[in-house]
């Protein structure tokens, strides 16, 4: 009969497009046509009869009959629902008189659905339902019951109307994997539980299971059997779990550790996302532990589960936090404080997935492997002498690049996610975390510039390589002291944020390896680029001998880097100078040598008479200014004295006084 999918596609294709007023339309013209289908509805001007309850063996002989009682309730819920959409936005809000004409059409639907329920419950063989029908009656019915208690505020009872739907939903759904009744769980129905719960002064720590299930423990027996003979599990309570480690509700955990530091989790919602989390992991362990390997695809598909599970907790502890904010609640109170560092730790344990499914996309050693398929494996069937690069890449180089670029994007992706560990609360004052954090973000950094490195050398361009290795192999060796320190054998499934000592050695011995080649690649690159391209016609005899028996002579001309030594080697002769020539060329004397000392001192002694007769000839010019310039002295004198003789005073008046 599909009551419930017939209900709630009917409410979806109303409201897409309209309001609880629309719907309520369209419901009255279905009803119609539902009453002219039965030929019971009333001829225009005619006597209005009422309604009479519906019978099983109707129900059986024609499922209109159904229809017609599910159109009715559905009328009268979307009555209710359209009055009170239109007074929601009233500043004095929904005045007695409207919410008593609200609950009166919710009781109205109630009702109705529930003579249908007790109809199909009645006589299952003549009414022709299944046990599954009857129970998804018996759902619909308290869930109207339930939104009319909740109107008129009678808590306790709409507590446990809501508890009966959820119970039962929550069989349907686990039983057939219905998306129908899960959306009205999450959507409707828990929403409803928690806030009647909250009136009804019960503690929040309680999960919302345990309420429904506690609530629906009341129930008549009759409807029990039937929950429990559709799904026993639904009705089952949590334990202890494997390491003996007492659990709440629903199997989750009372307490959280983080960096030594125990919390203890007093939403419910939280610590059903952490156990949720916990049980993901636990699956997770067992597919990546298979004997069959599985792809990096594969691998990484296998995290989607925890990764939901841990988004969930962060999402719970959010919400926890923002109601405690929105209650007035200080960071100083200790709930807030227990909430921080919980959500500190749920974010942590989050993105620590995230980056290992990241390492697990990009693949053995975290990418520091060449890894471009079976091409690779055919470097183990080219000789020894000829060089790495010509040995392996049957792909195109563009394929190449962008498989490297891939990796670069997962690179970026995992940086992202390491900064925003370091932004959460109490990571930054947490030395030793922060610590391991910025040696993890040297570790991926010098991975990314591995990758810049290789894609530079598939490109051509040796020296940005080498520059690139060079800067690697800086960053892995910062990181190397501290990612050292910690345990793991680098086998330890799954993968996460945790790097281990046997990943920080493979890559500082790669990069190390990687950056000696580069360089002798630079080296031959230059070698090639400043050597002529036509060798000499006189080193032909020269050709067939090897470089590294010729490195006296600078090459003049091209120099043949295919044959630098000589492969396979073989036992030669080397000349080697004896000592004794050292000490005897002490005592030998040659005639050139004497003849070229009598010179070099015949030309002593004429440089040494040049600078003598030189120096005279400069004394006899200095002794000749000196005269010159004394008689011009004299001259002057006898001038001045001759000028001052000539010169007599005038005598004025009597004894030389003037008047």
């Amino acid at each position: 009969m599909d009551i419930t999918k017939l209900v709630v596609s009917l409410r979806e294709k109303a409201l897409l497009y309209g309001d609880y007023g629309t719907y309520r339309s369209q419901l009255a013209g279905k009803l119609l046509n539902s009453r002219k289908k039965l030929a019971i509805a009333t001829k225009n001007r005619g006597k209005f009869h009422p309604r009479t309850h519906v019978a099983p063996e109707q129900i059986a002989e024609n499922h209109e009959y159904l229809r017609l009682q599910l159109l009715t309730a559905e009328r009268a819920w979307a009555h209710a629902m359209s009055m009170k959409a239109s007074h929601s936005a009233d500043t004095k809000g929904t005045s007695s008189k409207t919410r008593s004409h609200i609950v009166s059409r919710l009781d109205k639907a109630a009702r109705t659905a529930e003579d249908l329920a007790g109809a199909l419950a009645q006589d299952s063989s003549l009414s022709g339902a299944t046990p599954i029908d009857v129970l998804e009656a018996r759902a619909y019915a308290a869930l109207l019951r339930g939104a009319a208690q909740f109107e008129s505020q009678a808590w306790a009872p709409c507590l446990k109307s809501y508890s009966i739907a959820r119970v039962i939903y929550s069989a349907l759904s686990t039983s057939f994997k219905g998306d129908v009744f899960k959306d009205l769980l999450s959507e409707t129905i828990d929403p409803s539980i928690r806030y009647a719960a909250y009136q009804a002064k019960i503690p929040r720590t309680e999960p919302i299971p345990t309420i429904a299930r506690n609530a629906f423990a009341h129930a008549d027996p009759e409807l029990i059997d039937r929950v429990r003979t559709l799904n026993p599990d639904v009705l089952e309570h949590g334990g202890l779990d494997a390491t003996g480690t007492s659990l709440g509700a629903e199997g989750a955990p009372t307490s959280l550790t983080w960096r030594g530091r125990e919390v203890k989790i007093e939403d419910a919602a939280i610590a059903v996302a952490w156990a949720s989390v916990g049980t993901a992991k636990s699956r997770l362990t067992e597919r990546l532990s298979s004997a069959r390997p599985l792809q990096p695809k594969d691998m990484a598909a296998a995290y989607d589960d925890i990764l939901i599970a841990s988004q969930d907790a962060v999402d719970a502890t959010k919400q926890a936090i923002d109601e405690l904010k929105g209650e007035g609640v200080t960071q100083s109170d200790p709930r807030m404080q227990s909430l921080q560092i919980t959500r500190t730790a749920v974010n942590f344990e989050m993105i620590s997935w995230r980056i290992g499914r990241n390492r697990a996309l990009i693949g053995q050693h975290d990418g520091a492997q060449l890894d471009f398929g079976e091409a690779s494996k055919a470097t183990t069937q080219v000789k020894e002498h000829q060089h790495v690069t010509d040995a392996h890449r049957n792909e195109a180089p563009g394929r190449q690049i962008a498989k490297l670029k891939e990796k670069v994007v997962l690179y970026d992706g995992t940086l992202q996610s390491l900064e925003s560990i370091i932004e959460l609360p109490g990571v930054a004052n947490d030395q030793e975390l922060s610590g391991r954090l910025e040696a993890t973000s040297e570790y991926f950094t010098a991975l990314k510039c591995l990758a810049f490195s290789r894609s530079h050398s598939i490109a051509g361009n040796a020296v940005s390589a080498l520059a690139l290795v060079r800067h690697a192999l800086n960053e892995c060796r910062e990181a190397l002291p501290v990612l050292s320190s910690g345990g793991g054998d680098g086998k330890s499934l799954p993968r996460n944020i945790s790097i281990t000592k046997d990943d920080v050695r493979f890559l500082h011995n790669l990069l190390s390896g990687e950056l000696q080649r580069s360089r002798a690649l630079v080296e031959i690159q230059s070698l090639t680029k400043s050597s002529p391209k036509d060798p000499t016609a006189g080193q032909a005899a020269d050709s067939s001998r090897p470089l590294i028996s010729q490195l006296s002579n600078y090459p003049s001309g091209a120099v043949d880097l295919k044959n630098i030594v000589v492969y396979p080697p073989h036992v030669e002769s080397v000349p080697v100078k004896p000592l004794f020539l050292d000490v005897a060329w002490n005592y030998i004397d040659y005639p050139d040598k004497q003849a070229q000392h009598q010179q070099a001192q015949h030309q002593q002694a004429q440089h040494q008479q040049a600078q003598h007769q030189q120096a005279q000839q400069q004394q006899a010019q200095q002794q000749q200014q000196q005269q010159q310039f004394s008689s011009r002295d004299r001259t002057t004198a006898q001038d001045k004295s001759a000028e001052e003789s000539d010169v007599k005073p005038q005598k004025r008046g009597w004894f030389g006084f003037g008047r």
